[in-house]
């Protein structure tokens, strides 16, 4: 992967290459008009693609659609110049492009009306836009722009909040309804049905909740209850929440949550009770049900604890390795050491696929490659991959059973193992290392600091999983505001989100650059239990939308900038970022390191004076990285454009790495990844490297070819 000198940036675009990235998505995720999937496999989809440009770039081009027989594309077209027009104050040019476009584009009827409204009002013509707009509240009384409409309404005459009140507070959820019942109640302070929908909206208003208890107990109702505990559980205030739950309606859920809310706020012997009583009024709720037990076992003497731990080994088989480890430890703490070691030899015969053992065998098999008998080393490491499927541990062992099988001198061997983790464990680190081992072009330690790699993004959005056809269409179209307040509204009676409208969450999120809260939102998907909800999640992680989505690109100018000046590779510097603050600007460590790149500020000085910065701020994205990759590229030239060493004193300070180097030497790079000994570092390593190849896999044509070509092979 050389470096282009043809190209002013090194992120290149390709529309047709990324739809064939798409691909697999577009399949995955159903389209929901036959007219959109008939579009969509002519490639007709051209309007989707003029989505980021500005308004001034894309106008000409959109016009050329408005003119064609009715398509979903002129269609399209005329909604985003009609939006155009309206962000430019000009609502004649809007009416000429709204005209008859709700009956021609039913799918956005209600948003067509707001714009209309909207366009008139521009116009001065206010009459009109009134009768719009409550044409809208009546015709489509369901979809979120009502509370649009009624908000705008309210502007000329606070009477229509009084007169849609009801509405206001059934679209709670809303942030435009949040807005209108702060103003209602500055002249209803006593308001009960406000101050519900309030608590509602907001899970960090504590004010309103206690004023609820306070002043209102006697006319709250279980479903009020509920919210306000909902409330204080979100907000990690445990104890409220469980006193609040047992005014809630009774359920499995809220019995679970009352009994938890006590264990955590230490009232144990209550709480011992109560997951007690919740374990025999509630024996169908299998996740809570395990929690439960878990606690109880966590909450009760050696000797009780034994028989919650049976139950959990009995009915959660995906778990009996674990619990029989918890049991081994019970035991040798009450001197029942044979009983202990009897348990403890059975776990590989019983478990085989268990991570317990995964760890055992990848733990000798270190020790048998730290003695050299490489052949043992290999074996154990084999059977990690055979029997172990499932474990963290299997793209690590498979990678060292190349490692190994290459120091043995068995090429083939080696060739096979490192195909192997690309085939199967794509996604891996060790994907990366192994991809270098087979001379792959994609950089190793010390030569990915100079490489520039094209990227090819998708040139449109790829559907959510989740949600009405019309909140999809307006993602689809970039309306990002609108499509977030759909979302909200769609999902607001529902206590726990299914894996695609959580998936569909952390998507929005990122989407809006909320990009810490929408990634872990979707990584934390991999902790569902349920099989259905597992094998949901393993269907997403197939998709490039969900791998997009887990690595975006942010702050692309600013990065692509510093990177230039510092002759660094800007994909090493964008999983930096993304490793050290989720590409949150303004984030802030409990050690005091700041911004996007974690800069302390005794650092960010000391380099502000070396390079003449005056006035900066960690928090400024462009100032944080001009200070950020100046340090990158200063480790780098205290280790010989090593990046490894780099990055790891990026973490650790140069002081550690010295010491490291000189108590484990530096032979061989991913032995010394291995031996760093601090966790904390050697995750960070792999993460940074982890994240810099998932970026080439993913939007990178040559590596995604190369990955693609291997998916359906057969592994010698």
């Amino acid at each position: 992967m050389k470096k282009d000198t043809t190209q002013k940036t090194p992120f290149l675009f390709s529309s047709a290459l990324a739809l064939l990235l798409l691909g697999s998505a577009v399949l995955f995720l159903p389209i929901f008009r036959q007219s959109y999937r008939e579009e969509e496999n002519n490639s007709n989809n051209k309007v989707l693609t003029l989505i980021s440009l500005s308004p001034q770039q894309r106008q000409s081009q959109l016009e050329t659609f408005v003119n064609k027989n009715k398509s979903i594309s002129r269609n399209r077209a005329r909604y985003l110049l009609a939006k155009d027009a309206i962000a430019q104050k000009n609502g004649q040019l809007a009416l000429k492009y709204l005209q008859n476009l709700d009956r021609d584009y039913p799918l956005l009827a209600a948003p067509i009306l707001l714009q209309k409204g909207i366009a008139y009002q521009l116009e001065g013509k206010d009459k009109t836009a009134i009768k719009i707009w409550e044409k809208l509240i009546k015709q489509h009384r369901d979809s979120p722009m009502v509370v649009e409409a009624i908000y705008l309404l309210g502007q000329s005459d606070v009477q229509y909040w009084q007169s849609y009140r009801d509405k206001i507070i059934g679209f709670y959820n809303h942030p435009r309804s949040k807005e209108i019942v702060d103003r209602l109640l500055v002249k209803n302070l006593d308001s009960l049905d406000l101050l519900l929908a309030l608590v509602k909206s907001d899970p960090q208003d504590n004010r309103t909740r206690e004023r609820l208890i306070n002043d209102f107990s006697d006319r709250l109702t279980p479903e009020n209850w509920q919210a306000i505990a909902d409330g204080y559980w979100q907000q990690g205030q445990y104890k409220k929440a469980a006193e609040t739950y047992i005014n809630a309606t009774h359920s499995g859920r809220n019995a679970y949550r009352i009994a938890r809310g006590l264990h955590l706020s230490k009232q144990t012997e209550q709480a011992k009770k109560l997951y007690q009583s919740y374990l025999n009024e509630f024996p169908d709720r299998r996740r809570e049900r395990g929690l439960a037990l878990k606690h109880l076992a966590s909450l009760s003497s050696d000797r009780e604890s034994l028989k919650y731990l049976d139950i959990l080994i009995a009915e959660f088989p995906e778990q009996a390795a674990k619990n029989s480890l918890e049991k081994v430890k019970k035991l040798n703490r009450l001197k029942e050491n044979q009983k202990a070691e009897k348990i403890k030899e059975s776990l590989a015969e019983k478990y085989p696929d268990s991570q317990i053992v995964a760890r055992s065998r990848w733990q000798q098999a270190r020790e048998f490659a730290a003695n050299r008998d490489l052949e043992k080393a290999i074996a154990k490491a084999k059977e990690i991959v055979a029997q172990n499927q499932d474990s963290y541990l299997v793209p690590k062992a498979s990678f060292w059973s190349g490692k190994w099988s290459q120091e043995l001198g068995n090429s083939q061997e080696a060739k096979a193992a490192f195909e192997s983790v690309l085939k199967n464990y794509p996604q891996s680190y060790y994907a990366w290392r192994s991809a270098v081992h087979l001379g792959w072009d994609v950089g190793n330690f010390t030569s990915v600091i100079h490489l520039e790699p094209a990227i090819v993004k998708p040139p449109t959005r790829s559907l959510p999983p989740a949600g009405s056809d019309t909140f999809k269409e307006l993602y689809l179209l970039g309306q990002d505001r609108d499509a977030w307040n759909y979302f909200l509204v769609e999902i607001k009676s529902k206590l726990e989100l299914n894996v695609q409208e959580k998936f569909t969450e952390g998507l929005l999120n990122v989407t809006r650059g909320n990009y810490q809260l929408g990634t872990y939102q979707i990584w934390s998907l991999q902790n569902r239990a349920e099989p259905q909800e597992r094998q949901e999640w393993k269907a997403l992680r197939e998709t490039p939308l969900y791998w997009q989505t887990l690595f975006p690109f942010a702050y692309e100018e600013t990065i692509l900038n510093w990177s230039e000046k510092r002759q660094i590779n800007p994909i090493l510097v964008t999983s930096l970022i993304r490793r050290e603050s989720r590409f949150q600007e303004s984030v802030k460590s409990v050690a005091g390191a700041t911004g996007l790149m974690q800069i302390m500020p005794a650092t960010g000085k000391w380099i502000a004076n070396k390079i003449e910065l005056e006035n900066y701020s960690l928090t400024d994205p462009e100032d944080n990285v001009n200070l950020g990759t100046w340090y990158v590229q200063h480790t780098h030239e205290i280790y010989n454009n090593n990046s490894l060493l780099a990055i790891a004193s990026y973490n650790a300070g140069p002081g550690n790495v010295r010491k490291w180097i000189n108590r484990y030497g530096f032979a061989d790079q991913d032995t010394f990844v291995e031996q760093i000994p601090f966790p904390e570092t050697e995750g960070y390593v792999k993460a940074v490297f982890g994240g810099y190849w998932n970026y080439l896999r993913i939007y990178n044509p040559e590596v995604s070819q190369l990955l693609s070509d291997r998916s359906g092979a057969e592994i010698e």
